[in-house]
């Protein structure tokens, strides 16, 4: 299958006519190419904030719940998009609110109608201490017609023990938004690892760009990339494709789901059947003092 990952701008919205135009003219760019997969980036609703004003875009907490009341239209929108062109779809991911805090949520759509939702689990020091997002609902494997499909929304990437939840998957999707260059070379090395450690594909995409509107999107950093195994089938980097930092627009790739399970069965290592053997072998280690 093709997959399409975004580096992906926000804008100052002063219509929800603009932001329909604006979704489905990226759709549409990545259905031109033949993408089945489509996905958007970490925190990309955002800029749903700037419908209610600048005044609520550049207030932290009244920016949450703004997006928040719109993620349902947003949601109408995907779904109709995906079913138009065929394709599957993540959105960009944006505040929830729930009973106690908002959550950060990605919606994955498949073309026949079902909607998957994806919470992030692990909060950053920014959104814990500053926002006041939490972590949500649990991790999900979603089984579409392209595959076993997971998601780890950035700093989720990072953490080992969340991807080997995900060890079934095929694809794992990584919507991030990251400040500077080293925020993302952390989720892309993450990316990377999970691919590395579950013989499997990640896909990340970035939010790209200025937001001076907002306090918590005002710069970030990114491409788009897509990530395997370095092994049997796949490139010796284990890079598949990968964009130009902060240019926004698509980066595809052609992922066979094939080349997946054979890697798995008989690559030249078989790190995620081996997984296990670090049981009994993970506890701390004791400090050997050596003079």
């Amino acid at each position: 299958m093709k997959i399409a990952t975004a580096a992906y701008p926000l804008d100052y919205l002063t219509s929800w006519a603009q932001y329909e135009d604006k979704i489905a003219k990226w759709v549409r760019g990545a259905a031109a190419e033949g993408a089945q997969l489509a996905v958007f980036p970490e925190y990309g609703a955002m800029e749903l904030a700037t419908l209610d004003g600048r005044d609520v875009a550049a207030d932290l907490e009244k920016s949450l719940f703004s997006v928040s009341d719109r993620l349902a239209d947003a949601d109408i929108l995907h779904q109709r998009l995906a079913a138009e062109h065929g394709m599957h779809i993540l959105a960009a991911s944006g505040s929830a609110a729930t009973a106690t805090r908002p959550v950060n949520r990605a919606r994955f759509f498949a073309p026949k109608g079902d909607v998957g939702v994806q919470d992030k689990q692990i909060m950053t020091r920014f959104e814990r201490d500053v926002w006041g997002v939490v972590g949500g609902g649990p991790l999900q494997i979603f089984d579409t017609e392209i595959g076993k499909i997971g998601v780890l929304i950035c700093y989720d990437s990072e953490f080992p023990l969340l991807g080997r939840a995900l060890s079934q998957c095929d694809v794992i999707l990584v919507p991030s938004c990251t400040e500077a260059l080293s925020g993302y070379w952390r989720v892309r090395i993450g990316a990377m690892a999970r691919a590395l450690e579950n013989q499997c594909v990640t896909i990340m995409s970035s939010l790209v760009g200025e937001a001076a509107w907002s306090e918590a999107v005002d710069v970030t950093t990114g491409t788009g990339g897509v990530f395997g195994p370095p092994d049997v089938g796949f490139p010796p980097t284990g890079v598949m494709a990968q964009g130009e930092i902060n240019s926004p627009g698509w980066t595809y790739a052609e992922v066979d789901l094939d080349k997946i399970a054979q890697v798995r069965a008989d690559g030249r290592v078989l790190g995620r059947l081996h997984w296990e053997e670090q049981d009994g072998r993970d506890n701390v280690a004791p400090i050997v003092s050596l003079h």
